[in-house]
């Protein structure tokens, strides 16, 4: 039998598509259909889904198109033209096709308490595993000639696939308290909790995801900017210790009130030193004079608010309370026999006449307050 036509689709150079409708729909029986490696061809007739054809060359007739055959009832041998729609599609993987998120993730950094604009990166690989639900669910009807590219239906799933991906990101920042700096380590573990739920809705349309990475997690450089700040000053209080660093923060200000002309006496004020001594400081900073007045060196400071006076002041000019010491209280001792309290030195006791005197053993030694044996001869007191 001679042939007639020749159907075939070569592909495309840059590989990127998936589905391709033939533009002869009028066919004659005999005519030769070349599907290449990596294709399949499928028949459709009035919208149903006839014959599908793998690799290989094949000779149209009605024994390799039987549902076809079924339904426009072709006559058996000859050359009987009938017409029927030709889809080839691409089943080669697809591993390099890239996503990203379009706008970015806005969240506190549970760490640090900053807020973090995170973008995320990535690839996806993924096939058509069922060619009937594709095309039926997905593709639809095609004018001759159309090619169905992947970026296409990358686009199609790509709410979905950044809908998922920040909904992830932003659980394990949030619920599990890991700082975007620290979720570099957790981009396996996201990529495969974004795959188990991406799964299901990838085959609802005939597509199988063969595998899907998250290859970046970043934000913004003034983001990061800021997070840097916090570890600097946190790596300066640890090594500096409390104090130091506080009058390091102190100074920090200072040296920012002296090159703020406009806004000296509010920068001090920030820094603790009161709007008087910054209003004073702004309106007649004279040069190489000291910021802070240290007291002089013969001043006396009150007990009580500690607040310095005059040598030889009485009363403290702050709060008014005495500036000389009170005399010390008179040393005490207890009495042995009957606890009263005794002036240190007395020899008996006022109230019960006991000797105040230390005890003396039989064999000189003299004894403890309260010793029930000497601890020279190991006599027992009193024998």
């Amino acid at each position: 039998m001679a042939v007639l036509d020749v159907i075939k689709f070569g592909g495309l150079a840059s590989r990127d598509w998936l589905v391709y409708k033939h533009p002869r729909e009028s066919i004659t029986m005999g005519s030769q259909l070349i599907v290449g490696e990596g294709q399949v061809a499928i028949f459709v007739k009035g919208g149903a889904i006839c014959d599908v054809f793998t690799p290989g060359t094949y000779t149209l007739s009605t024994q390799n198109l039987p549902l076809l055959q079924g339904i426009i009832n072709l006559p058996f041998g000859g050359k009987t033209p009938f017409s029927a729609e030709i889809y080839y599609i691409n089943t080669v993987t697809r591993l390099d096709l890239t996503w990203g998120t379009s706008d970015p993730i806005q969240l506190i950094d549970p760490k640090y308490h900053v807020r973090l604009r995170i973008r995320a990166f990535g690839q996806v690989g993924m096939k058509i595993a069922d060619y009937s639900s594709f095309l039926r669910e997905l593709i639809g009807s095609m004018n001759a000639s159309d090619i169905v590219r992947y970026t296409k239906v990358l686009d199609f799933y790509k709410g979905i696939l950044v809908t998922k991906v920040k909904s992830i990101i932003a659980d394990i920042i949030i619920h599990d308290q890991i700082s975007a700096l620290e979720i570099a380590a957790q981009l396996d573990d996201i990529s495969r909790r974004v795959q188990e739920l991406l799964n299901p809705e990838f085959g609802k349309f005939g597509m199988q995801l063969i595998n899907f990475f998250v290859k970046s997690i970043n934000f913004p450089d003034e983001d990061f900017e800021t997070i840097n700040k916090i570890l600097e000053d946190k790596a300066a209080f640890e090594i500096m210790g409390d104090s130091r660093y506080a009058t390091k923060r102190s100074f920090d200000v200072y040296e920012g009130a002296a090159n703020n002309q406009n806004g000296v006496a509010g920068a001090f004020a920030a820094g603790g030193i009161g709007l008087g001594a910054g209003a004073a400081i702004a309106g007649g900073m004279q040069p190489g004079a000291s910021v802070m007045q240290s007291p002089a060196p013969d001043a006396a400071y009150c007990p009580a608010c500690h607040a310095a006076n005059k040598a030889g002041a009485k009363f403290c000019n702050s709060c008014g309370a005495s500036m000389t010491p009170p005399p010390p209280e008179p040393k005490q001792d207890v009495c042995p026999a009957c606890g009263s309290a005794v002036s240190a030195g007395s020899k008996f006791c006022p109230e019960c006449g006991t000797s105040l005197a230390p005890p003396v053993c039989a064999c000189g030694a003299t004894l403890e307050p309260g010793s029930k044996f000497c601890s020279q001869c190991g006599r027992k007191v009193g024998e």
